[in-house]
Order: C-alpha cells, then sequence, then structure tokens
C-alpha cells in the first residue's frame, strides 16, 4: 500500500442523546444499521459498526489467517494514530470472515473502514480512518459520522420485528445442495463411519435458500437479529450476515475467552414441559454430555500452548436463546508471552479453527468425511467472523444461525449438527429447522 494508515478515535459521550450523546446516531448501534453495507459486531446494544472501505485484504487456501495477520501487520508499521478513548476497538480496526474450509473458494477478507462507530459501557465514540494520504481531522470525523448514520428512506427501514413487511410478491425457501432426504442418509452415513472407529464425532451441516423476489433487506435482517438475539453476537460483514451464540476467542490485553457450545434443545420442544427441562434432557443426557466434552477438550487443547493458565467450568450451563436451549462452557485463559510477544487474535484463530464443535474429531478425518457427505462448500459458515484493533485485540466468534447473501433475491442459509454415536437423522434434521429459525423469521419466513 503507497499511503500510510491514519486513524483518529474520538469520544462522542454517553450513548443517551439527553445526556449529551448529540453526535451518535438516533437508535443506537441499531439505528446506524440502516446503511445496507454497514459492517457490524453488536451484542446486547454495544459493538461497532463500520461504514465504508479504506483498506481490503483477500486470502484463500491453508495460510488465510497467517496471510491476513502479515497484512494487518505491515499495515500498521508506521500507522499514524491519534486515539483519545484508547479502548478494545478503538484506533486501527478491521472486520474479518474467514472461510470454514483451507480449500474453500470463498475468499476470507480483512476490510478496514473508512469509519467505525461504537458503544461500550454506555459511551459512544468514532474512529476515522484514511490509506489514501489524507489526515483525519475532528471536523471530518464528525462530519462523516453525519453522513454515514443520517436516517435513510429505504423500504423497510421502519418496519423492524414486522414478519413479512419487507417481502415482495414471492417468498419461497427451497433445498440447497442436499434437499432433507438425501440430508438424513448423510447422517446416517455418518453415524456407521463413527461406529466402525474412524471418528468420535462429526459435524455435517446443510443449506437452504430464500428467495425473495422483493430483495434481501440485509439491513433490516440485521436489525430484527439485533433486537431478537440480544445474547448473540449480530455480525455483518458483506454479504455474511447472522448471530452467533458461540465465541471461537476474545481478547483483551493478556487475556483470552472462548465460549463452547454444543448439545441443543429446539425450545419449541420444551414448552410446557415445566421449570428445569432444558437441563434434565441436556445435562442430563450421556450423548449430549459427551458430544459437549469432545468440544470442550478440542479448544483446550489447541489453546494450552498459548496460555499460562487456563480455566473452564466443571459443569456446563444452560444457555437459553429464543430459538434453542444449548449445553455451554466458557473458557479463559491467561495468554503466554511467545518470543517476546503476546500471541494476536489471528494468531490464535489459526491454532484453534476449527474446533471439534464446528467440524468433528479428529480434525482431519472429520473434514474429509465433511467434504464427501455434504455436497457443498460452506464458504464463510462455521468460519471464524468478528475484528481486531491495534492493539492486540479483538473477537472473532464462529459464523453460525447465519448465511450469505446471493445476489439481490436470494440467501443462502446454513445450519449443522454434531453427529455421534446414536444421533438420529430425523432429530438431526428437526435441529437443523431450528437453527435456521433465527435468520427465517429475520427473513420474514413463517415457520
Amino acid at each position: 500500500m503507497s499511503s500510510r494508515l491514519r486513524a483518529l478515535t474520538l469520544d462522542l459521550g454517553p450513548v443517551d442523546p439527553g445526556a449529551g450523546g448529540t453526535h451518535f446516531p438516533h437508535g443506537g448501534l441499531a439505528g446506524a444499521l440502516e446503511h445496507p453495507d454497514a459492517l457490524c459486531w453488536i451484542r446486547r446494544g454495544e459493538g461497532h459498526v463500520g461504514f465504508g472501505d479504506a483498506a481490503r485484504f483477500t486470502a484463500k487456501g491453508p495460510d488465510r489467517f497467517i496471510e491476513a495477520e502479515a497484512w494487518w501487520k505491515q499495515l500498521l508499521l508506521d500507522a499514524d494514530v491519534e486515539d483519545e478513548v484508547r479502548h478494545p476497538g478503538t484506533g486501527p480496526l478491521a472486520f474479518g470472515s474467514f472461510a470454514f474450509s483451507r480449500i474453500s473458494a470463498y475468499e476470507s477478507r480483512l476490510i478496514v473502514p473508512e469509519l467505525v462507530v461504537g458503544v461500550r459501557e454506555g459511551r459512544a465514540w468514532a474512529t476515522q480512518l484514511t490509506a489514501d494520504g489524507s489526515r483525519p481531522t475532528r471536523e471530518s470525523l464528525r462530519a462523516a459520522v453525519g453522513h454515514w448514520t443520517a436516517p435513510r428512506s429505504a423500504a423497510g427501514s421502519s418496519s423492524a420485528g414486522k414478519p413479512g413487511a419487507a417481502n415482495g410478491t414471492h417468498l419461497a425457501v427451497r433445498p440447497g445442495s442436499l434437499g432433507e432426504q438425501r440430508w438424513m442418509a448423510a447422517v446416517a452415513s455418518g453415524v456407521r463411519h463413527i461406529r466402525a472407529g474412524e471418528l468420535e464425532k462429526l459435524v455435517l451441516a446443510r443449506d437452504v435458500v430464500v428467495e425473495d423476489d422483493g430483495g434481501i433487506p440485509r439491513a433490516l435482517v440485521l436489525r430484527r437479529l439485533a433486537s431478537a438475539y440480544r445474547d448473540c453476537w449480530v455480525y455483518g460483514v458483506d454479504g455474511l450476515v447472522g448471530a452467533t451464540p458461540e465465541m471461537l476467542i476474545q481478547v483483551e490485553g493478556r487475556t483470552a475467552q472462548a465460549r463452547v457450545l454444543a448439545g441443543t434443545l429446539d425450545r419449541r420442544d420444551a414448552d410446557g414441559a415445566g421449570p428445569g427441562y432444558a437441563e434434565r434432557v441436556l445435562a442430563g443426557s450421556p450423548k449430549q454430555r459427551h458430544e459437549h466434552q469432545i468440544a470442550i477438550e478440542s479448544l483446550t487443547t489447541a489453546l494450552e500452548p498459548f496460555a499460562e493458565a487456563l480455566n473452564a467450568h466443571d459443569e456446563p450451563f444452560i444457555l437459553e436463546l429464543p430459538n434453542v436451549f444449548h449445553l455451554a462452557s466458557d473458557v479463559k485463559a491467561e495468554l503466554a508471552e511467545i518470543e517476546g510477544h503476546v500471541p494476536t487474535p489471528l494468531a490464535l484463530v489459526n491454532a484453534l479453527h476449527p474446533t471439534a464443535a464446528v467440524c468433528g474429531t479428529p480434525t482431519q478425518v472429520a473434514g474429509e468425511l465433511i467434504r464427501e457427505l455434504e455436497e457443498l462448500d460452506r464458504g464463510p459458515y462455521a468460519g471464524p467472523v468478528g475484528w481486531l484493533d491495534g492493539a492486540g485485540n479483538g473477537e472473532f466468534g464462529i459464523a453460525l444461525r447465519g448465511g450469505v447473501i446471493e445476489g439481490t433475491t436470494a440467501a443462502r442459509l446454513y445450519a449443522g449438527c454434531g453427529i455421534v454415536d446414536g444421533s438420529s437423522p430425523e432429530s438431526e434434521l428437526a435441529e437443523t429447522w431450528a437453527k435456521f429459525r433465527p435468520m427465517l423469521e429475520a427473513l420474514g419466513v413463517e415457520r
């Protein structure tokens, strides 16, 4: 890159306009999502939204994480940074989305926006970034905030939460690479491989396509997800959108954290069952506990070489989401210095991905079987998605409960299940529909 990266971060005050947050968009971060191409990472009303494209890097293949990290480090070498806020996410920042598979045709990417607006602990801030030789100023930053976050008149901007409000005259869900019967046959085949002792766990995914001749309302989908799934990380990186409940790795200073999920119960199956039903079905199931333990061990084994100390819950907890219950565990590590440096978020992602929660174990055997049985390129589905800053902080979730917008009138949705000995193809199929539900509802499909 011929021009150096420059970044200016300013405090915008409290989010509540009545308390002085006069330069923050109406409606907070959700209001900023009105822009149809906004990049985002939001949870419980906090996080980041990015606009424009100051710099971009793409890569494919097994070294995609290493190449992206090298590009980011090079970009930061002589960066000119003025940051009056100085907390994780301020200063230079890039959003990232990476392919699940090392052989995927999908281009993994890091995107440095022209503007980032963010919220942390109720306080708003903004960063303007340039790589064209110009220098951000306080005046240009405030003008950029006004430009990018101004209310838009796009159709559907006032209809969040109303199913079907932005749909055209034709709305349909059609099978993807495998129809239901063929996918259940793939699950049955996976179980046979497990029983033959070839592997312990396999994660199989499938896709469906939502077609809407009224157009896919990306901004509305993200706002609906942010409203309905506040405990998930809502992500939007180019055409990839969704709301993931699973954190691959979160780095703040020398502390790294992860949230591992394995074991699912459709909330509709628990209706009227009384208190404690989800815990009895999930935590009380040897199958679910076994699947969960495999996922925990996969992550902690990969993280251990980078950690001075590592802690995981002795007992998993029940994570309650609007569509499902999950068996969940949080893992926390204090990172060690390696050759004088704390590992970066992308270095950790390179070591951790793919975990057993989205691939299986042993990883190589599971990966080969996935390619044989799924008959699809997952693209960014189940790959790392999130952000990193110039100080070594970052958050990368696993791109679940989401999909990829294809063209203007179609979105391809993905969902997967962990297969172990004892898995039932019919039950796993039902689980995929429960996992499709967040995106189906956000697209106005009632099922």
